[in-house]
């Protein structure tokens, strides 16, 4: 890993594909998500544009505002 590539990988979300292609951010995330089996039909059009510069703005909100996000989604609401 260079360190530009640290540097980056510090900011946002990386994937390498198998054919050498690299998916940063919202790109990623969608990769990720239908990969994982989210229905294609709801994701793949997340990536074409204009919904993919929604993609990546709700991505950089996320991502610039961790800390406050992670107070709503990764609680434990203590009951089983």
């Amino acid at each position: 890993m260079t360190p530009q590539l640290y540097r980056e990988c510090e900011r946002a979300l990386h994937i390498i594909k198998a054919n050498g292609e690299v998916l940063k951010a919202g790109r990623a995330s969608m990769f990720i998500l239908e990969t994982i089996g989210y229905p294609r039909w709801l994701v793949r059009p997340l990536t074409w544009p204009p919904l993919i510069w929604f993609t990546e703005l709700g991505y950089r909100v996320v991502a610039n505002n961790r800390t406050f996000f992670s107070k709503f989604m990764f609680t434990d609401s203590g009951s089983p």
